[in-house]
Order: C-alpha cells, then structure tokens, then sequence
C-alpha cells in the first residue's frame, strides 16, 4: 500500500483557514481594523461598497510597512505582534495568530499601499488568491491602505449564502462600533457607498457613546466605576426605564478589546433585578480591565471569547459594581426605616417660629364643693365642678321610641330597603344567565383556552393563535394597502440612533401600509402622528425597537420576505402573551377569528397552535 498522507499546497491551507477567520465581509473589516490599531494609527477610514461584498477599505496613519514586511505580511502565521509562546500570556495588542491577511488574500483580490514615515517612497503590492500579481515602489502617504475587493471570488458558495446588502451592512456597523468604543482617541471615519455615516473625532468614553447612538443617549448613561485588586471596573450602564425588549447595546471590553460573556451578561442583568421587566434587556458600555495573565483570549479566531482565573470574583465585583452605581445616582429607589415621619416639618410651617402654647386655668374650681341633692340623686354626684352641672341626656333606648309606628304610618313604606339587608337576587336577567350556563370555553393557567367540539376538545394556545390571526391581519393590509389608522392627539416624537433611523427610512412605506403615519423625519428622532388601530400609543417605541431588531438581522432582497417580516413582527410584539387574563366573550371571538384564518394548525412562526383532545383519548384515561 502506498503512501496517502500528504501536505497540503498553500493556497488550499489558506482557503480552510479563512473558514474560520472570515465568515463574512464584517470579518474582514474587523481584522483590518485592529491591525490599523496595532499600527498606531491616528485616524483610520472605513470605506464599504455593497455591503462589503464589491470593496471594503481601511486607510489608516499609522507606522507602515516596508517593502519586505508587506510582502511576509500575507503569509501564514507572519506576524509582529509576538515572538515566543510566553507572549501569549502577556498580550496588548489585538491580533497575533498571524491568519487573518493570509486567509483575506486567499478568497479575495487584495490592493495594498504602504510607507513608513522614514522612507520616501512607498509599497504597491497587488494579490488575487494569495498569489501576488505584481509588486512595484509607488509613491503613497504614510501609513497603510489595503483594499478587499470580490470577497470570496473563488468559492461560490460562500458567496451565495451571504444575506443582502443591508443585513452586510448592519454586521459591518456592528463591528466598526465595538472597535470604535474601545478606542475613543482614535478618530474613526465610515462611509458606504459613497455617503458618510459615521464622523468621530477624538474624545473620551461618554463622548464616543454619544457621537455613535445619538445625543439622546446621554441622558440614558449612569456611570460606574469599581477598582479592586482583580479588576478595574469603569463604564456606563442605561437607567432600567430605557431597556428594551431587543439587544443592542450591551457591550463587554476586557483590556480594549470587545468580547462576549454570557456568564457577565448574567451578572448585570442580575443588578438589574427587580428594576426591569423580566423580558426586556439592560443597556451598558462596560470596561474592564485586568492582569494579561489570567485571561485566555486564545480560543477561537475571532478573539471574541475568552477565558478568566477567577469568573466567580468577576461576577460579584460587577453586579455590585452596578448595584452600587444606581444606588449612588438614586437610580434605586431607597428606603429609611430610621426616620421618623412625624419629626418632619410641614412645608406650611417652615418659615414660621416657634410659639409658648397658652395655658388656661379655672381658679374657681373647687373639687370639694357640695351641690345641693334633690330627691332621687346618687351620692356619686354629689360633687361637680364649677364649669356646670351636665345635662343629663335621655336614655338611649329613647331615641327609637315611636319610631316604628312613625314609619308604618308613612306609604310606600313595605318598599324600603336598608342596607343591612343582603341582597340575594341575581344582577342579571334570567335569559343572560341561561347565556353564561351554556358557554363553550375557559381558560386554562392563563396559557391556554379550552373550548368543546363534537368528539371531544381543543387546547388552543392563546398567544400562538393571536399570532397567526394578527399575521393574517397585518399581511392582509400591507398587500391591499388599506390599513385602517388612529390618529394621535399630539404628535409622538422618538429618538434613535443613526442606524436605527437608516432602517426606519427603508422599511416606512411598508409600514405605512399597516396604518402608522409619520411626520417629521430627523437625523436622530422620528414623529408619528398616526398608529395602526391595534397598537396603543404606549407600546409604539417597543413595537418600532423590536422590528428595527428583526429586521436589520433577518430582512432580504425581495419585498415579499420584507412584507412578511414585518407582519410577523408586529404580530409576535402585539399578541396576546401568556399569563394574562381574558374573559368569556374574548375567549370566544379569539377562537372563532382563529378558526376563520386559511392557515389554524401553526403560528406565523411554525409552531403548533393548538392540539385536539377526543372522547377516545378521555376514555383510555380511564382503563
């Protein structure tokens, strides 16, 4: 038998590895973001076109590389961010594993220039599939930009299972904000497809907040701050009445770099207890930082998950952490036990002075004086005081003397009623309560409704089956494009952040469709001057959060999947929920607009709405 073990050519190295690496364009914007960083970079430019899939650009004033290093740059485990294993252990930059330009010029043409700031001439160098096309001196400004165009060119595949060019987008922006709030004093620049989105100078923590989700967000942050010997805990979380139903903004930084933690996400939410909705999810921006050596960061390319010492430390200094700052900007609400509410003043009385309260005395009083006795008297009463004798009332028994006879006397007395009788009598009609006898449905745990039907019973869920009768509803309208809508006394005015208010625009003449009516259109806040019938003014926001949640994640090319995104969205945030009470008559008309929709067995969202329960089934029960 012949040998079958053999190495693997380069290129073919380079396109397994950049499986994991780059999953998609926002792959690739992070790893050349961080490396503009690990550069030094001053200022750095982000430049996008289709979503990343025709170019993404990074341009940055950093050190710059020389002919030989930009040329080793683009191979396999090449890197100068470490030089022996102990490094590993003692990480501050943001890359070191040496695979991300390998792997990006393996599935995409590559375009670099760069200069060191002691050279006068520069490097062009040009690669397509990790095979270098040409190599000459230019003549470039300082620092480096390198160009990805055609991301995965030479997989197909690869290509046809990125979503559309604003689900790109939104992984794009996502990234670029985790890279730009760790770093505030370096001044970011974005731009897609020839328009700029985002514009940030230098500045501190707060500053770079404000300057990506809006100036309306200022106002959400309460800052923290806790330094121990295991961590240095600074940041700023949001005010419990601005969480929200979708996330978004819950951001972890160990030593400036981005991570994901659900064992500290667990942490902050449990500080939040007791203050939020149990469905609905606390905003912070979290910077921790912490010994090199007792995190591991080694643990997947994409370096977002990483590995403490001591996890359990880490939890109590930060739910205290948080615990602390909202009691210290009287976020919490406190109570004192210790204070005595009757010492406090009067507010009526605060300005006044204090007065001798005045004393007045009967110096004719005299308790042994004797008061003449007439026939019948006790001797009890023989003394009195000087201020009068008493008048001695009638016996209580008195008072209703000839009272009886009094009202019998009067007519229509045989009608009256006291309200010491109790009424027996139904408040209800015979025929109403032949009506309520005969009802066909109740409800179960508050989860379910149960109604009869011939041979046996259905358990329909509630929440499931406002759904699909809610999604049939709403699809309906946006197709016909005749949706019924409420308007608003005053106009309702919510701030957003940019991005926020970049999908609100795309997705508005749907969303006319389903009966909200805007007004005012603004870089930062939207007014609604009108709302679908079926959507209250106060769950507006939530309603408006939670689809701009699916649909930056979820939403395609066609319009047909936006149309059912979109039903399907308000019907999940406007159903019924589980838990809460309805009484006979909506019990009735759920099942009956349940069972009118073309579709009853499954929700929009292709669960099982109901289950059907026969005589059959009962009686096996019992053998």
């Amino acid at each position: 038998m012949g040998d079958i073990i053999q190495l693997l050519p380069d290129h073919v190295a380079n396109q397994i590895a950049a499986g994991e690496v780059v999953q998609r364009p926002a792959s690739v914007v992070k790893e050349l973001l961080e490396n503009a960083i690990d550069a030094k970079a001053n200022t750095i430019k982000l430049i996008v076109k289709d979503g990343g899939k025709a170019l993404i650009q990074i341009v940055d004033d950093g050190t710059g590389m020389t002919a030989t290093d930009a040329r080793l740059s683009f191979e396999r485990h090449a890197t100068s961010k470490i030089r022996k294993a102990e490094d590993l252990f003692d990480l501050d930059t943001k890359g070191f594993r040496g695979e991300a330009l390998a792997s990006i010029a393996a599935i995409a043409h590559v375009d670099m220039q760069t200069k060191p700031a002691e050279t006068e001439l520069g490097t062009h160098l040009k690669i397509e599939g990790s095979k270098v096309t040409s190599q000459e001196v230019a003549a470039v400004p300082k620092g480096t930009s390198i160009a990805v165009k055609n991301l995965f060119f030479n997989i197909p595949a690869r290509r046809n299972f990125l979503k559309s060019n604003q689900v790109e987008l939104r992984h794009i922006t996502d990234e670029f904000h985790r890279v730009a709030l760790a770093h505030p004093s370096i001044a970011f620049h974005f731009y897609n497809n020839g328009s700029e989105l985002f514009n940030l100078p230098k500045a501190n923590y707060r500053q770079r907040i404000v300057h990506i989700f809006g100036a309306k967000t200022n106002q959400k942050l309460v800052p923290v701050s806790e330094d121990t010997q295991v961590v240095k805990v600074s940041g700023f979380i949001n005010k419990p009445e601005f969480s929200k139903k979708s996330r978004g903004e819950q951001f972890f930084f160990v030593n400036n770099r981005f991570i994901k933690s659900p064992y500290l996400h667990h942490a902050v939410v449990a500080a939040f207890e007791g203050l939020i909705r149990p469905d609905t999810y606390p905003g912070y921006f979290l910077y921790l930082e912490v010994d090199p050596g007792s995190i591991d960061i080694n643990i997947h390319p994409t370096k977002t998950e990483v590995k403490f010492d001591d996890e359990h430390t880490l939890y109590a200094i930060l739910r205290s952490t948080i615990k602390h700052g909202l009691g210290q900007f009287n976020v919490i609400p406190a109570l004192d036990f210790e204070q005595d509410r009757n010492l406090d003043t009067p507010y009526a009385y605060k300005d006044k002075a204090a007065s001798l309260p005045g004393v007045t005395v009967d110096a004719g009083f005299n308790p042994f004086q004797e008061v003449a006795q007439g026939k019948g008297t006790s001797t009890s009463n023989r003394y009195k005081s000087s201020f009068g004798s008493q008048s001695t009332s009638k016996s209580w028994d008195s008072l209703y003397v000839g009272l009886e006879s009094d009202l019998e006397s009067n007519e229509g007395f045989s009608s009256m009623k006291f309200e010491s009788d109790l009424g027996t009598g139904s408040i209800f009609d015979g025929k109403h309560e032949a009506e309520e006898s005969h009802a066909t449905t109740f409800q179960l745990k508050r989860k379910y409704i149960v109604t009869t039907i011939k041979s046996g019973m259905v358990v329909i869920d509630q929440s499931r089956a406002h759904q699909r009768v809610l999604y049939e509803k709403f699809l309906k309208n946006i197709t016909i494009k005749e949706a019924v809508s409420q308007q608003l006394l005053f106009p309702l005015v919510l701030p957003f952040s940019k991005s926020d208010m970049r999908m609100l625009k795309d997705i508005k003449d749907s969303l006319a469709t389903t009966g909200f009516v805007f007004g005012k259109l603004e870089e930062e806040q939207i007014e609604i001057t009108g709302v679908p019938l079926l959507v209250a003014e106060s769950e507006v926001g939530m309603v408006l959060d939670q689809l701009i949640s699916d649909c930056q994640m979820e939403v395609s090319a066609d319009s047909f999947s936006q149309t059912d995104l979109l039903a399907k969205t308000l019907a999940k945030t406007l159903s019924v929920k589980t838990g809460e009470a309805l009484d006979a008559s909506s019990q009735l008309a759920l099942v009956n607009d349940l069972f009118a929709c073309k579709e009853t067995q499954v929700s929009p969202f292709n669960k099982p709405v109901y289950i059907t329960i026969t005589e059959n089934d009962i009686d096996k029960r019992f053998i």
